[in-house]
């Protein structure tokens, strides 16, 4: 019987207090990563869309490293967009740097009309590697 574990990375809790929410659950060989804002230190939003993509991206980073995985072990990506039309070509530059060949993650993009004050979110599944024995 697999058992969830909550995961959780270094110095990003204030979001995940507030809203009562685990970053990321472990369960089995995924993890099923919340979804990840460009959130400052304090919880607040990053004004600079670029920057708060990016640093969305960073939370990510983070929170698949506390979980044991990389951006490389990402299956599914689903990001959602206040603005998708003018906000894309933004999420695409960033999202071609992070992800610079394929083979790439499957991917779904939702235009949505609040994020709790963000302008971009992103959660994934990932799977854990398997440690050698």
């Amino acid at each position: 019987m697999s058992t969830r574990q909550a995961i959780f990375p270094a110095d990003r809790h204030e979001l995940y207090k507030l809203h009562r929410y685990s970053a990321a659950i472990k369960s089995g060989d995924l993890l099923f990563v919340s979804g990840q804002v460009g959130s400052l230190g304090d919880g607040s939003p990053e004004p600079n869309f670029e920057a708060q993509v990016r640093l969305a991206f960073a939370n990510l980073e983070a929170t698949l490293k506390a979980g044991g995985c990389s951006l490389n072990d990402i299956v599914d990506v689903t990001t959602f967009h206040t603005d998708p039309e003018n906000q894309f070509p933004t999420i695409l530059k960033v999202k071609d740097e992070i992800f610079p060949e394929s083979p790439y993650p499957n991917w779904t993009a939702l235009g949505v009309n609040w994020l709790a004050g963000f302008d971009f979110e992103i959660k994934v599944i990932a799977r854990v590697a398997k440690k050698a024995t």
